[in-house]
């Protein structure tokens, strides 16, 4: 399947921002699941491109004049493969069962993880654990944002991709499995013309691979996922993160379209 992705971030500033640095992980690279043909970033000046340490392509982007804009744009071409279940790459898997201040269990998700426990762990309870929290988070966006915790979203009883992600990640360290957060897109058929912002998933290291967690879509990753970035969490592979000095009140508005691309 070839997708094509249009994805376009705009920051506006009260006043003039003096200084502003963008760390953007907007760029997918090749896996055995996905391959890219075409992908470019538009930006404001050039960036500079390394890889972070999880193997994340990084582009930092420094504003050094006064701006009250930011316009980010990347878009793209790629080929996903139908088995995208799971993923192979270098990392260890043992730094991934640290909790994080966004994954951290309370007493609440402690318990509910628990019910989920296997000894060894298997593939088919770490499913049961994530239809377990579709049931109990159902999908309801504007009511959480970035900064919530997983246990501040399972105690308000529903959430977004993010939220499903945390707490997945969560229960499962909390069950000695590692776990990590993929940011990405997907392709939804019927709505390909539907802003929607990035989305996101987990994958956890069972029987020696990287096994995909959809878990708003109670699904795996498959050909209709195109992945980013992975981290320990939401802060670690969200596709715009940035600081800035001045400016005043921020808003910023973010979109993603993707489409099959029929053009082979």
């Amino acid at each position: 399947m070839r997708l094509a992705i249009n994805h376009e971030t705009v920051y506006r500033y009260d006043n003039p921002v003096k200084h502003s640095t963008q760390y953007l992980r907007l760029t997918p690279h090749n896996t055995h699941s996905q391959r890219i043909i075409d992908w470019e970033l538009d930006l404001p000046v050039p960036a500079v491109k390394s890889r972070d340490a999880y193997g994340n392509i990084l582009h930092v982007l420094t504003l050094d004049y006064p701006h009250q804009e930011i316009r980010i744009r990347a878009k793209g071409l790629v080929e996903t493969n139908p088995a995208n279940d799971t993923d192979q790459d270098t990392l260890a898997p043992m730094p991934f069962l640290r909790h994080t201040e966004l994954t951290r269990p309370d007493s609440a998700l402690r318990i509910f993880a628990e019910r989920f426990r296997r000894l060894p762990p298997t593939l088919e309870s770490l499913h049961d654990l994530a239809a377990a929290i579709h049931k109990r988070l159902p999908y309801k966006g504007g009511e959480t944002d970035v900064h919530m915790t997983a246990a501040q979203a399972f105690n308000t009883g529903h959430g977004v991709c993010q939220d499903h992600t945390h707490v997945f990640i969560a229960c499962a360290r909390q069950l000695g499995v590692p776990a990590r957060y993929v940011s990405g897109y997907i392709y939804s058929p019927g709505q390909e013309m539907q802003q929607a912002a990035s989305h996101a998933w987990a994958e956890a290291w069972i029987n020696g691979d990287w096994h995909s967690f959809d878990i708003s879509n109670l699904t795996p990753a498959n050909e209709h996922h195109l992945k980013l970035a992975i981290g320990m969490d939401y802060l670690d592979a969200c596709p715009v993160r940035g600081v800035r000095r001045g400016g005043g009140g921020e808003e910023m508005e973010a979109a993603a379209w993707v489409w099959l691309d029929d053009q082979q």
